[in-house]
């Protein structure tokens, strides 16, 4: 069927690892952007294709208080880019229903990033279908 409705494929389980140095650079970025809403792409190694090493900043990306806006259409063709990384300008780091819809039409990876206005960070990952991973550190 070539123009029929798409399935969601099944994606292959993936143990993610996210590079320390990465995850300081956005949670720094979150703390600096609150109370406006952080966010930007998530890209892997290209030798190991489960270790986020990098955020790629994305062209004409709005940050509100409640939002972030991603121009997907600005999207480089790069096949290690998996994911999206944003901020909630509260200590919740659980996904909104506009958040669940972007899961679940770009990306396998996603993170959510909680400031509190107290400075206090804590962090979240899930996947396509907005079930939350693991994500170790290394």
């Amino acid at each position: 069927m070539l123009f029929g409705h798409k399935k969601h494929r099944e994606i292959p389980h993936v143990h993610w690892k996210i590079t320390q140095r990465c995850l300081d650079l956005i949670v720094e970025s979150s703390k600096s952007n609150y109370p406006q809403e952080f966010g930007a792409l998530l890209r892997v190694d290209r030798m190991q294709r489960d270790t986020i090493t990098e955020v790629v900043l994305l062209p004409g990306t709005i940050s509100g208080d409640s939002h972030a806006i991603f121009r997907l259409h600005m999207l480089p063709i790069d096949y290690s880019i998996v994911g999206t990384v944003h901020s909630h300008p509260s200590s919740l780091a659980l996904p909104s229903e506009a958040d669940l819809d972007l899961f679940g039409h770009f990306g396998r990876i996603h993170l959510i990033v909680g400031v509190s206005s107290h400075g206090h960070v804590s962090w979240k990952a899930y996947d396509y279908q907005g079930q939350a991973v693991s994500v170790s550190v290394v």
